[in-house]
């Protein structure tokens, strides 16, 4: 291998390697609020990635059935709560986030799908699209057991994503897409040729992680959610809900994953199942941090990064067997290290 080749897998490393610090950030923040491994991450990437090509291809997305869908289930189990707690006051306030924001944001995706409106407003109605899907979510399949162990939120998160994925391929069919850069600049430096969409994808990543590191050191939410994260029990007993720490997660990792899949959806081809792979690495980058702390996740994204470029130009056949064994040794190491205590009792 040569030095010029080195320095190309190290960009396409650091590249890949940024998606999957967003990604190893979710679900740890997902993980450290609500106890879940949220394996439906990786759909969002595919949603909102499949969405922006569809709109600037003059279709309607798949994506408003399912938000549309969702929210009414959620809606229901609200209301029929707020009726059986006595307390119609809340019902207001269920329909305007469960059945009115779905209803706006679809008549809004159904309107700027035969236009021309700029890449700007396509992001931005696909955000407004993918994002409310994490709170959702989270009210149909997580909040009915969130006090259950790990082993159960477990298994409802691959529920979650073998549901979100048959409805991917009902929706958005099994044809891949790619959208359109946002630049097609290119700039020379040494040997590599950087593309601009290169430098949105680690640019953006990195302002995002400098954006969340501001909202839990700085907003009220963000110091109620690492309350949540450090001690669940003692958050509940000062007045933080559980089931609003709950879906702020569940809304921030739909975020992340939104705007992961806007980001790569111009590089690579985005099938409805392509997001989970995706999601898996970012997963694999949050275990080799050590599931316990932000910096040591995204610096083990980027080693994940780093170790699927190379391994893409010594074993191209292997580098997906490379990338997820290397958390067989890091797992052990840390079983061999740590305390074993039981699931706490709630």
């Amino acid at each position: 291998m040569s030095f010029d080749i080195a320095l190309w897998l190290v960009q396409d490393g650091v590249t890949n390697g940024a998606i999957y610090a967003l990604l190893a950030l979710a679900m740890l923040l997902v993980f450290a609020v609500t106890r879940v491994i949220f394996v439906p991450q990786g759909e969002f990437i595919s949603y909102a990635a499949l969405s922006l090509a569809l709109l600037q291809a003059g279709r309607l997305p798949g994506v408003v059935y399912v938000l549309v869908g969702g929210g009414l289930v959620a809606a229901a189990l609200d209301i029929a709560l707020a009726l059986r707690e006595k307390a119609p006051a809340r019902l207001p306030r269920i329909v305007a986030l469960y059945v009115l924001v779905p209803c706006v944001m679809a008549a809004l995706a159904w309107w700027a799908a035969p236009r021309s409106v700029g890449l700007p407003l396509q992001v931005l109605i696909v955000l407004g699209l993918v994002v409310p899907l994490g709170p959702i979510l989270y009210r149909v399949a997580y909040q009915p057991l969130a006090s259950a162990s790990v082993l159960v939120l477990f298994i409802i998160s691959m529920a979650a994503h073998y549901a979100l994925t048959g409805l991917g391929l009902v929706f958005f069919g099994g044809e891949g897409l790619r959208s359109e850069a946002f630049s097609d600049a290119r700039f020379k430096l040494a040997v590599l040729d950087i593309t601009a969409q290169s430098l949105w994808v680690v640019g953006a990543s990195f302002v995002l992680m400098f954006a969340l590191r501001l909202f839990f050191e700085k907003t009220f939410y963000g110091k109620a959610l690492r309350a949540t994260a450090v001690n669940r029990i003692g958050a509940r007993l000062v007045g933080i809900p559980a089931e609003l720490s709950g879906s702020l997660s569940f809304l921030l990792a739909a975020f992340i994953g939104a705007v992961s899949g806007i980001l790569i959806s111009p590089i690579t081809t985005i099938y409805y199942d392509t997001g989970f792979l995706i999601g898996l690495k970012g997963f694999v980058g949050a275990i080799v941090g050590g599931m316990g702390s932000y910096p040591l996740a995204v610096a083990g994204s980027i080693g994940i990064g780093l170790l699927e470029a190379f391994s893409s130009f010594w074993a191209s056949a292997f580098k997906e067997t490379i990338v997820f064994t290397i958390i067989i040794p890091v797992l052990l190491w840390r079983s061999l290290r740590s305390r074993h205590i039981e699931d706490e009792e709630e």
